[in-house]
């Protein structure tokens, strides 16, 4: 493991912010917060959940536990506008020295935190929680994702940590950059890799969820993997119509030499490599017009914050750390 550059160091107090984002988590959400809070009670922190346009009972939740919790805000968008908006709305809420992201489903452990938070003082401005195994998941969810990681790592033009989700802590001057970097279409992987700030890593078994079913249709995970590699700045894709070009012209070049017909066979090929190579254009183009109409990537419906008064058990801020 590389030796870490210092950054400033966490000023005395610091603080952590929680980011949540949710979406349809009625089933799991109490649970969800009653491990959190136990886990970072000896932090001085606070909790942010973000509530992606949710359509159950997720929202009335939020508010009630908010309400009960001295340390909790809430803010809720207009519509469901994606998680990757979701964890870029925490990211502008937190006022922390620290950032953490964590879904809401109990896959990621809560308890793990405290552990990210001793890495950030140790002077690591990020920590990304990598996952060991996967339970709970299909084999082709997690052959794919294998393949996925390894994939932009090898056509993107920065280090991407490898099976690593949003699950990570982030020292305030990576949540400033990321922040305002002013992507239409943020994905917070590839953003935070692009930063280069020193990275350390720790490794965990990721549970089944805690409740309910995945948000991550196979339509989702298709986005986001055509996001990382479109905001990645890989060339490959976009040369790709060239390769398949030039190498369509070497066929054509033998098949007429060798003096044998493919009258069929041809017509149809073409059309294909012509598909293709329009489809890879056209996701670059369609990235372009998402970025230039300037459009928010969210927008807010209401924000709350914590009636409750802070108790005894609510963590002060910490005078010394390690």
């Amino acid at each position: 493991m590389a030796t870490p550059v210092p950054h400033e160091g966490p000023p005395r107090p610091y603080h952590v912010s929680i980011v949540l984002p949710c979406f349809n988590e009625e089933e799991v959400l109490e649970r969800t917060h009653r491990r959190l809070t136990r886990a970072v009670r000896d932090l001085p922190h606070e909790i942010i959940y973000v509530d992606d346009g949710s359509t159950d009972q997720t929202w009335p939740l939020i508010e009630k536990l908010t309400g009960e919790t001295p340390t909790a805000r809430a803010v809720r968008f207009s519509r469901n506008f994606g998680h990757q908006a979701a964890c870029l709305a925490g990211l502008h809420e937190a006022d922390g020295d620290a950032v953490v992201v964590i879904d809401a489903d109990l896959q990621d452990p809560p308890e793990l935190i405290p552990r990210m938070v001793e890495q950030w003082l140790k002077g690591w401005s990020v920590v990304s929680a990598q996952r060991n195994h996967r339970q709970g998941e299909t084999v082709f969810k997690k052959a794919t994702a294998y393949a996925y990681y390894r994939l932009l790592a090898s056509l993107t033009h920065q280090p991407v940590a490898l099976d690593t989700g949003d699950f990570r802590l982030l020292d305030r001057k990576v949540v400033d950059f990321v922040a305002n970097l002013g992507e239409s279409e943020l994905f917070l992987r590839g953003a935070i890799s692009w930063t280069g700030f020193p990275e350390t890593s720790i490794g965990y078994e990721r549970d089944a969820r805690g409740g309910g079913e995945t948000k991550y249709t196979l339509r989702k995970m298709l986005a986001l993997s055509r996001s990382g590699l479109l905001a990645g700045g890989a060339a490959l894709p976009v040369r790709l119509p060239s390769y398949i070009g030039a190498a369509s012209l070497a066929a054509a070049v033998g098949v007429g030499v060798a003096g044998r017909s493919l009258r069929r066979a041809t017509p149809l090929g073409a059309f294909g490599i012509q598909s293709l190579a329009c489809g890879v254009l056209g996701e670059y183009l369609h990235g372009v017009f998402r970025q230039v109409q300037g459009r928010p990537p969210y927008l807010v419906l209401e924000r709350v914050r914590s009636t409750a008064r802070p108790t005894d058990a609510t963590p002060e801020l910490v005078e010394e750390y390690a």
